[in-house]
């Protein structure tokens, strides 16, 4: 169901539960639970600095892992995006940007292309993140290339300097939010391609 640029999905497997609302042109309220700490506080930027108004409530298997709530999370995540984004008229289309956070420096650049693509070297130094449970940072990863697969966008994520895994993935989460804040705003009319469809 879409309303303007709204949107809420639901997902349901043998491994886990999701239910998200997007409201793109919200002002950054988030209400996320996902029983993975961290991942709630990288959602919850991924909100704020997107300025979108972002609700995720998600069950699953993390007695295993969090891989599978991560993940689908991410597929849900970006389908419910596509949806209140809607045929993309108007939209900037592109869009790029570098955050940094203390010693980290991430750059995001972002195509609401209709093509899924990922292209993701951010490589902090490997250690989980404290927390309860810890978060294996390589997860990002899974989460951003479902996230774009199922926006239908084009991203890339790059880390220029870091040194604390927790900076380098907090920056580059708020990295690919303010990208994605620019990229969406409405600033003309008409589908932004010359193929007339994104």
């Amino acid at each position: 169901m879409t309303t303007g640029r709204t949107a809420r999905g639901s997902r349901s497997t043998r491994e886990t539960r999701i239910e998200i609302t997007v409201d793109v042109d919200g002002s950054g309220k988030t209400n996320v639970n996902t029983g993975i700490a961290f991942f709630d506080h990288m959602l919850d930027q991924l909100g704020r600095h997107g300025g979108m108004d972002l609700t995720v409530s998600a069950t699953g298997d993390t007695e295993i892992d969090a891989h599978h709530t991560v993940e689908d999370t991410g597929i849900l995540l970006g389908e419910t995006l596509g949806e209140a984004l809607g045929d993309r008229s108007g939209v900037r289309r592109f869009a790029s940007i570098r955050v940094p956070l203390d010693e980290a420096l991430v750059s995001a650049v972002v195509d609401l292309s209709g093509r899924p693509f990922l292209h993701y070297e951010v490589d902090p130094p490997g250690q989980k993140i404290l927390g309860d449970p810890p978060f294996d940072p390589q997860l990002m990863e899974e989460f951003w290339r479902a996230f774009a697969g199922g926006a239908a966008i084009t991203l890339y994520l790059e880390m220029i300097h870091g040194r604390n895994t927790h900076h380098i993935i907090e920056a580059s989460v708020k990295a690919a939010a303010r990208a994605l804040r620019d990229a969406v705003r409405i600033e003309g009319g008409g589908v932004p391609s010359t193929k007339g469809v994104l």
